[in-house]
């Protein structure tokens, strides 16, 4: 089965990419125009990843304010912050991890690696998409809030938002360089990302969040990444450590323990939020089992298809995910902003 995924992934980068030359897996550049070099930047930016920014609106859902249109327009555009900081920070990581990458079976053939995107294309863009991010938070300064801003005391809604992209860049560039290769520190920093993109959310409204919708989201993102952690050793199997060190530290039967405890932990903390939270509604319990299938079908993908690696491919590939976030989103809203409270 492993075999067969590494075979069908190979088989269709290769339908889309020239062969590559050279021990180290490169393309000639006297061959690549301009287009492809843009198109090759454009992948690396990975705008299949952005879906994990639509964590910014959890906030502006679960506050009531999803039609006021001031707070949407700022939640907008700390949306659009966040999809570029985090295709800076994917850039940036893939220079540093350009020799590992050219050795894997499957990244081998971001453009980077394989020599589609040059070197100084890709330090040029990121200079260009952090300075793209101080505009578009410029354009948030000009958009005032809707309502009184609960952060005056500490600087204000948009001193506010500025410090979380600030420490979003800095904690991941960290990742990047080093916190990526010290055992169970990794996938915290990974859960962190999602922590702070609600944060945002939240301050840039600005509204308060239940601490248990921050605890339900630092889980599930734990969970993704342990989850990710395991496709890899399975995938990689002997060759996992030759690709990522921090695979050494880790061994299936560990991943699956912590993978069982916080699933469990996910489920239990999203319906005590049901109860519990502030910004919640009791009436949402009729979504617990829908998070309940959402997970399990998560489980059953990595466990018996071998996915998981991706997330984001495995939410837009896999029709009983992608249905099961649908409906669980109607649901939020239907109790939220259309049944009398």
């Amino acid at each position: 089965m492993k075999k067969e995924i590494i075979e069908q992934e190979d088989q269709q980068k290769e339908g889309s990419l020239s062969t590559p030359t050279g021990s180290a897996g490169s393309f000639p550049s006297t061959t690549m125009s301009v287009g492809e070099r843009l198109q090759a930047l454009v992948v690396s930016l990975r705008p299949r990843q952005w879906t994990k920014n639509l964590a910014v609106f959890i906030g502006i859902v679960f506050a009531r304010r999803l039609f006021s249109l001031p707070s949407f327009e700022r939640a907008a555009l700390a949306c659009v912050v966040f999809c570029l900081a985090s295709s800076c920070i994917y850039l940036f990581n893939d220079l540093l991890d350009l020799e590992n990458d050219r050795r894997h079976p499957t990244k081998r053939w971001r453009p980077l690696a394989c020599g589609k995107l040059p070197v100084t294309w890709a330090i040029a863009t990121i200079g260009a998409l952090i300075l793209a991010c101080s505009g578009v938070t410029l354009l948030i300064f000009n958009v005032r809030p809707d309502q009184y801003d609960l952060y005056t005391k500490v600087g204000g809604a948009n001193l506010l938002f500025v410090l979380t992209i600030v420490v979003y860049l800095a904690l991941m560039a960290l990742y990047s360089i080093r916190l990526k290769h010290i055992v169970l520190i990794d996938v915290f920093i990974i859960a962190s990302g999602f922590a702070l993109r609600i944060l945002a959310g939240a301050v840039v409204i600005p509204v308060s969040i239940s601490p248990w919708l921050y605890m339900v989201t630092c889980l599930l993102s734990l969970f993704l990444a342990l989850s990710k952690r395991r496709h890899e050793l399975t995938l990689l199997q002997g060759q996992a450590v030759d690709h990522r060190q921090i695979l050494r530290e880790y061994s299936i039967p560990l991943l699956d323990q912590m993978i069982t405890i916080v699933a469990t932990a996910t489920i239990m903390a999203y319906s005590l939020y049901t109860f519990e939270g502030n910004t919640g509604d009791h009436r949402l319990l009729i979504t617990v089992p829908l998070v309940l299938y959402g997970i399990f079908r998560y489980l059953y993908l990595v466990y018996i298809r071998m996915e998981g690696g991706s997330p984001e491919e495995v939410l837009l590939r896999d029709r009983h995910i992608l249905g099961t976030v649908i409906l669980c989103t109607m649901l939020i809203i239907l109790v939220l902003y259309i049944l009398p409270r």
